[in-house]
């Protein structure tokens, strides 16, 4: 089952895609959002939520693309409280890439390992725990809360100070925490999650500042059993041509971490279960263009497809302008 959130005269609907070209509405106000309560509060799986308010007919799927009218396809109603965070180094990349990583972790001493060798190897060797045991922490970084979440086919904005712009197409984790703060996880999403590898590139204690940017995920939720091998395509085009493209692995069967074990060390922490929050949660990539070397530009427009989940995320690209030093040095008081 796949979902989607658009724009209809003001109103938030969702609606459950029949085919590429059709969608059927679902009644009621507030979208995923409010669904989600409900399968929560009636102890409904949200499939059955869903299944009892279709309305009848459907709606145009490529109209809504050309109108503008998607919204990302879980939102809060106060973007505040929807959470954007994300997990590094969690995916074993290609066989080559892996077997490179291994040889260089057991052909090096400890003090010649980089932090990130050591995180990868922590995650290679105790990121899938069995039931009921604590396995290795992920890296963890904070992206923003809903306010730096793009729509599907909106622009991405790079910042004037960014140093890169780069793509990243990951499995994104949706949730909401039920009234007594116990998170459920919604379903999945494909993610753009949109970098600054130069800034990273530089020193990775500055990993937190390139990650402190916009991000995108969608059109579509996946909700239920998610595959365990993933295959996908990333490609950037300009002016109607393709510019660079390679194919991603993705799911657990590609991962150095099971999705519970990410989930686990998220929302281990208090401050993350407060009652009636959402978080949106990407879980890290292998893939980037930028590690081809590849320098985008505004105008260019980013393509994730992933085809168990539907329509590509499309997004294309813009470059902001300076912000005037008034309005980012604060005043006395």
């Amino acid at each position: 089952m796949r979902v989607i959130q658009y724009e209809e005269q003001g109103r938030l609907r969702a609606a459950l895609v029949d085919s590429p070209e059709r969608v059927t509405p679902i009644d009621i106000d507030g979208g995923v959002y409010a669904l989600a309560l409900q399968a929560i509060a009636t102890g409904t799986s949200l499939a059955r939520v869903i299944e009892a308010r279709l309305e009848t007919g459907s709606v145009d799927y490529q109209a809504l693309v050309d109108e503008g009218r998607l919204r990302p396809p879980l939102t809060h109603p106060d973007p505040a409280h929807c959470l954007v965070t994300g997990t590094g180094l969690t995916h074993l990349g290609s066989a080559d890439t892996r077997s490179a990583m291994h040889a260089k972790i057991e052909g090096a001493s400890e003090a010649e390992l980089t932090d990130s060798m050591r995180m990868f190897q922590m995650g290679v060797e105790g990121g899938k725990p069995g039931p009921g045991e604590s396995g290795a922490q992920p890296e963890w970084f904070y992206k923003g809360d809903g306010r730096w979440v793009v729509a599907p086919e909106a622009t991405l904005t790079s910042p004037a100070f960014a140093e890169d712009a780069g793509e990243e197409p990951e499995l994104v984790g949706l949730y909401v925490n039920g009234s007594d703060g116990r998170p459920y996880r919604v379903g999945f999403a494909i993610g753009n999650e949109f970098s600054d590898h130069v800034t990273e590139r530089h020193n990775y204690l500055w990993l937190a500042h390139s990650k402190l940017r916009q991000c995108s995920f969608g059109p579509e939720l996946h909700i239920g059993e998610l595959p365990e091998h993933l295959e996908g395509v990333s490609r950037i085009t300009r002016a109607g041509e393709v510019r660079w493209e390679k194919s991603f692995l993705t799911g657990e069967a590609n991962m150095s971490h099971s999705i519970a074990n990410l989930e686990r060390h998220h929302f281990k922490y208090a401050g993350f279960r407060a009652p009636g929050d959402v978080h949106v949660h990407f879980f890290g990539t292998a893939t980037l263009s930028f590690a081809d070397g590849i320098q985008v530009a505004p105008g260019d427009r980013y393509e994730i497809e992933l085809p168990a989940f539907g329509r590509p995320l499309r997004n294309p690209l813009a470059q902001e302008e300076a912000a005037p030093e008034a309005e980012t040095r604060p005043t006395a008081l």
